[in-house]
């Protein structure tokens, strides 16, 4: 998951950063991933998010795979905005 989120800054912005952080709700740890860059941004993110779609040449697997697998999963972006994902994993 995070390398698919580093492997998306590197091939669309260029450069960016991955933060990973211990979250904890009451008793419930989790971990949190900050990916943002200041690329192109992502002009639709409802295509971003639908599986089998890529402006890049690639599967258009990644953020769709991203948000199935996390608890939690917001995506911001705009044109020439760069991009914003957050996402959380709780312990179960």
């Amino acid at each position: 998951m995070v390398s698919e989120l580093a492997t998306n800054i590197i091939h669309y912005a260029g450069r960016g950063e991955i933060l990973l952080k211990r979250v904890q709700d009451g008793g419930t740890c989790g971990i949190e991933v900050l990916a943002r860059d200041n690329g192109p941004g992502i002009a639709d993110l409802e295509k971003a998010l639908t599986d089998n779609y890529s402006t890049g040449g690639t599967l258009g697997l990644g953020l769709p795979g991203v948000k199935r697998i996390m608890d939690e999963f917001t995506l911001e972006s705009a044109p020439g905005k760069g991009v914003r994902c957050l996402s959380r994993k709780w312990e179960k």
